[in-house]
């Protein structure tokens, strides 16, 4: 796991994962890839230093998706608004007022954050 203290800058998404042992890396690098599935178009970024996906172009921190590690589980902060369309698909998770736990011990709910994703950036576009 990371160091305890003060969290360090990174200059890329890649820099970022590669501070952490090869299962977190895998599970970062498999959420990666399934926001970036959902869009494509997605620049992806280190804001608060964390993984970023802008959803539009030079997008805001609202604009963004974002996802961390942390000792037992991925953080996936979708916006909350998108947490509320989807709270019944994520009773079984712990949540935050715009964020979401997935436990490392068990697998992505793939197509349930490709349709978050895919909400935010429809929400994006009105």
């Amino acid at each position: 796991m990371a160091k305890r203290g003060p969290m360090p800058s990174f200059a890329t998404i890649d820099d970022y994962i590669a501070q952490y042992p090869k299962e977190i890396q895998d599970k970062l690098q498999e959420l990666r890839a399934i926001i970036k599935e959902a869009a494509p178009d997605a620049e992806e970024m280190i804001n608060y230093k964390v993984p970023s996906f802008t959803l539009v172009p030079n997008g805001k921190r609202d604009q963004q998706i974002m996802m961390a590690a942390y000792a037992k589980f991925i953080g996936f902060y979708p916006f909350p608004t998108t947490m509320e369309a989807f709270s019944d698909d994520l009773k079984a998770y712990k949540q935050g007022k715009g964020s979401v736990q997935f436990p490392y011990d068990k697998p992505f709910p793939k197509a349930l954050i490709q349709q978050m994703v895919r909400f935010r950036k429809k929400e994006l576009s009105k």
